[in-house]
């Protein structure tokens, strides 16, 4: 009997050990795969510290032994601040059933060997850096029930294996990468309650299958590039508390099978391109507490009622297209609205009054709409109101005093009306309003000294009103103001001294008032300050040394004031990005300690009295953009060292008494586009690598004591809009290469010595519009046709050259021209008739010009001139003829008369028989010796032949034609 009870204990003890031997085997299996999953990982705040095989494997921290102590049946490691990469060898772990490695640093991969845990039912290494496509073989794990691996750099498509998990609840693949589409199949997770795929570049649309997910409570895939319309189906989803598809491209209307969604509490659409008018259904959703349509192209009324989504805490509705106003029947008593965002709509019609009733409302935004008229003095009915937004509407009138009853106001944005009268003192009891933006209105009269009560207050922005008086002596009660911005109004009178203890003060705007007065020293509190403008006022005097205290300055803007003495105590803050003292008197030399703002990219010294030389120092200035130190004393040269500043735009130095060469240096500033140095004394040629400033738009060199020639690289510069060489000693011939220069609006090359004749090339540059002026030089040779091409130009120039030859008809064609002088010149011809509306001095001193307006007549042209010629000949030959025929016929009738008088005289002895018969028959013509005889005659002298005196008694010679007057006798004969 005892041997048998030996036996039995023996075979027990040997069970016992067969057993206790199995279990640290499999204890001895894990241990040995973790301390290989240790090995890979870096561990910097000692999480893994107790992994070792001294201490039992059950006891290492973040793992869970089963029940028996066999088997690791859990690992979590969750913010524990491990890096490195998640082991292949954690797929030996074939007991494990929870693996997270949530919230760490972990990079790479995640391994395919973990889907071969098929005892896994959480998987979570969400937070992480992991990276790759999620492994195929994820859909093996078909007792998984939780999956959550977002907040990754996770790529690819989401692998359609997915769809296998048919325990899956809870899948997690938002904010990462991933692409592709949401996997059709996905109605296969019947027991899916949350699906998370937002902050993704999924595509595609929402498939209609996603009905099949009847437990979904949660769906989110926001942040997407999701298309198409919503699907319907997604109303039979009854379980659906949460959907957000904000942010995507969805299309087409809400679906009115979204009212059937009777548990939703939160529904946000924003950001899509959802169309149409917004369901009235949507009323049904009595449980909804967020509801954002926000930022679509949704039209029409606004149909929700308050009354009926009696859970309703946000309303969003802005960025759309809806019209007309609030329902009349909107609110209901008891409301729970908190929230109301209508902003940027087409929304109409007064105040909505009918939001008075939802005294719950706290953030009330209406800003850029149509409303009008005044604000309801009921409006303090909002007791509960912190924010009120109606910023670019067309509201006037007065703000209602009773907006001080509002004790809860954190934030007043009334901008961008028609706000007129005064800001009213009762704005004083809102101790908690921190934001007051009243710009852009017509409000008038003083700024409230009861404003200061509001020392809650942070940013006031009164710009573009018309605001008079000073500033309330008491600012200075305002220690939490951050933005005061008091620009733009009519204020007057000094800076309070109490504003220096408003030493949170980081923007101060009061420029373009009546201010005046000094800086008071009490700035040198406002530690704080980064950006102060104070331009276009009356301030003067010198500044306050105590200025030096304010490090934290960028932008310094005191222009157009009256400040004199040096500008030193501005220099110090070597935190300064702008600084512009333009149109001051401040005088003395460049403090060198400006250099010290390494960060300063715009100085504008502008119109003061500086002297002295450009200190070497800005070469430290490698941010500088813009440079403007003219209209001032300045002596010196162009510091070398500025070639550092090789970010600089634009360099004005000009009306100075800056001297030496132009350096050539300022060829490799690569990002100039504005060179003036003109009003100096300059010498020597102008460098030929300004043709490396390929940015170059303006170039001005004018009124120096240039020479040399114009460098061929000028027509480098193809951007180039305004060259300006007048009043130098430039000679030589106007390069050729200015015509790739196709940009020029305004070319000046006046008062030069410039020779040769005007390049025919001008006349590709088809953009001069407002001058060409080559005027006092000596340029010769005729004017180019081409210039006719300047169809734009308005002003030419061409006057005190050597200029000759005719004006080029082409000319005629320049009808924009409203300015022309081509005198002085050697210019010849007809001035065309369409400059005849120019002034005569636009021609004087051309000796052969002719034409309107000059006085001088032109002779016709060659071919007239034969014809004028011709003409006279004819009417000269036509005049000999008939003078020629005229005497031939008197001629001709003077010796027939001759004739007929002899045979007359012969017939009459015959007839008488002797000479002593002197009776001569009457008659009315006769011929007579050159005795007279009583009675009258008409001599015709161009007929008259007289006798010689010897010859008196001798036969007549003379014959006259005696006219016989009526009623004589002749008695004597």
């Amino acid at each position: 009997m005892g041997s048998i009870w030996l036996c039995s204990f023996f075979l027990l003890l040997a069970i016992l050990n067969t057993s206790s031997v199995a279990t640290l085997s499999s204890n001895a299996s894990d241990s040995y795969w973790l301390l290989r999953v240790k090995s890979e990982l870096v561990d910097p705040l000692g999480a893994l510290s107790n992994w070792s095989p001294t201490i039992h494997i059950c006891n290492w921290n973040g793992l869970t032994c089963s029940v028996d102590q066999k088997h690791i049946i859990g690992l979590n490691l969750s913010g524990s601040g491990i890096s490195g990469c998640i082991s292949v060898e954690f797929g030996n772990l074939i007991s494990l059933q929870t693996l997270d490695l949530s919230s760490n640093s972990l990079s790479g991969s995640i391994p395919s060997e973990l889907c071969q845990l098929q005892n896994l039912r959480i998987l979570q290494l969400y937070s992480n850096y992991l990276s790759g496509n999620i492994p195929a073989e994820i859909g093996n794990l078909m007792n998984l029930q939780i999956l959550r691996i977002g907040d990754n750099m996770l790529r690819g498509e989401i692998p359609p294996s997915v769809a296998n998990l048919s325990q899956l609840k809870v899948l997690g693949l938002g904010y990462c990468h991933l692409n592709g589409s949401i996997p059709i199949d996905i109605g296969k997770i019947k027991n899916l309650v949350s699906l998370d795929l937002q902050v993704n570049s999924l595509s595609g649309p929402i498939p209609e299958d996603i009905q099949g997910c009847k437990e979904l409570q949660n769906f989110a895939a926001s942040n997407n590039m999701l298309e198409g319309d919503m699907p319907s189906t997604i109303g039979s989803l009854k379980s659906l508390k949460i959907l957000n598809l904000a942010n995507n491209s969805l299309s087409g209307s809400i679906p009115i099978a979204f009212s059937r969604l009777s548990n939703l509490t939160y529904l946000n659409l924003l950001g899509n391109k959802l169309n149409g008018e917004i369901p009235s259904e949507l009323n049904s959703l009595a449980q909804l507490q967020k509801l954002d349509l926000s930022k679509n192209n949704l039209s029409g009324s606004i149909p929700l009622l308050n009354v009926e989504l009696q859970s309703l805490e946000t309303l969003v509705l802005s960025d759309n297209s809806l019209t007309g106003s609030i329902p009349s029947n909107f609110c209901l008593r008891g409301s729970k609205l908190q929230q109301v965002f209508l902003a940027r709509n087409k929304l109409s019609g007064n105040f909505p009054s009918e939001l008075l009733g939802c005294s719950s409302i706290q953030q009330l935004d209406l800003s850029d709409n149509s409303f009008e008229g005044e604000l309801p003095s009921s409006i303090d009915q909002l007791q509960h109101l912190t924010d009120l937004v109606l910023n670019n509407n067309s509201f006037v009138g007065t703000l209602p005093p009773q907006i001080g009853n509002i004790s809860s106001l954190e934030s007043l944005f009334l901008f961008g009306n028609f706000f007129t009268g005064k800001i009213p003192v009762e704005i004083g009891k809102l101790h908690r309003l921190n934001t007051i933006y009243l710009y852009d209105n017509q409000m008038s009269g003083l700024i409230p000294i009861e404003l200061t009560n509001c020392t809650s207050l942070r940013e006031i922005d009164f710009f573009g009103n018309q605001l008079t008086g000073p500033i309330p002596e008491t600012i200075g009660k305002l220690k939490n103001l951050v933005v005061l911005h008091l620009r733009q109004n009519g204020l007057n009178g000094p800076i309070p001294p109490s504003m220096g203890y408003c030493k949170s003060l980081q923007i101060l705007a009061l420029a373009d008032n009546r201010l005046s007065g000094s800086i008071p020293t009490t700035f040198s509190y406002l530690s704080q300050l980064t950006k102060i403008t104070l331009y276009n006022n009356s301030f003067e005097g010198p500044l306050p040394h105590s200025l030096t205290a304010l490090k934290n300055l960028k932008i310094i803007n005191f222009s157009h004031n009256k400040f004199s003495g040096s500008f030193f105590p501005l220099t110090g803050s070597n935190s300064l990005t702008l600084l512009d003292l333009t149109n001051n008197s401040f005088s003395g030399p460049i403090p060198s300690s400006l250099a010290n703002s390494v960060n300063l990219s715009r100085l504008r010294l502008a119109y003061n009295y500086l002297t002295g030389s450009i200190p070497n120092e800005f070469g430290n200035l490698i941010e500088l953009n813009f440079l403007d130190l003219s209209f001032n004393n300045l002596t010196g040269n162009v510091p070398t060292l500025l070639s550092n500043s090789q970010k600089i735009e634009h360099m004005l130095l000009s009306n100075n008494r800056m001297n030496g060469q132009i350096p050539s240096w300022l060829g490799s500033l690569q990002e100039l586009g504005e060179l003036d140095l003109s009003y100096n004394n300059f010498h020597g040629r102008v460098p030929a690598e300004l043709g490396n400033c390929s940015k170059l738009l303006k170039l001005s060199l004018h009124h120096n004591n240039l020479s040399g020639e114009i460098p061929q690289e000028i027509g480098n510069l193809t951007s180039l809009n305004v060259f300006n060489l007048q009043k130098n000693r430039i000679s030589g011939l106007i390069p050729s290469t200015i015509q790739h220069c196709t940009k020029l609006y305004e070319l000046r090359l006046s008062e030069n010595f410039l020779a040769g004749t005007i390049p025919a090339e001008l006349g590709v540059l088809a953009e001069l519009q407002v001058i060409l002026d080559l005027s006092k030089n000596l340029l010769s040779g005729e004017i180019p046709s081409s210039l006719g091409n300047l169809m734009k130009l308005e002003r030419l120039n061409l006057s005190f050259n050597k200029l000759q030859g005719k004006l080029p008809p082409s000319l005629a064609k320049l009808t924009s021209m409203h300015m022309l002088n081509l005198s002085n010149n050697h210019l010849e011809g007809q001035i065309p008739s369409t400059f005849s509306g120019f002034p005569r001095s636009s021609f004087m001193n051309n000796n052969n010009l002719c034409g309107p307006p000059l006085l001088v007549p032109c002779l016709g042209s060659t071919t007239q001139r034969k014809m004028q010629l011709s003409n006279k000949q004819v009417a000269a030959i036509i005049v000999a003829i008939v003078l020629t025929s005229t005497v031939i016929c008197l001629v001709m009738l003077y010796i027939m008369l001759r004739i007929w008088c002899k045979w007359r005289k012969v017939s009459i002895s015959s007839s008488d028989g002797g000479a002593n018969s002197h009776k001569i028959e009457e008659g009315k013509w006769v011929c007579s010796d050159h005795k007279t005889r009583n009675g009258e005659y008409w001599n015709m002298n161009s007929l008259r032949m007289i006798p010689s005196p010897d010859k008196q008694n001798s036969e007549p010679t003379t014959c006259f034609f005696n006219l016989k007057m009526e009623g004589m006798e002749n008695t004597n004969i």
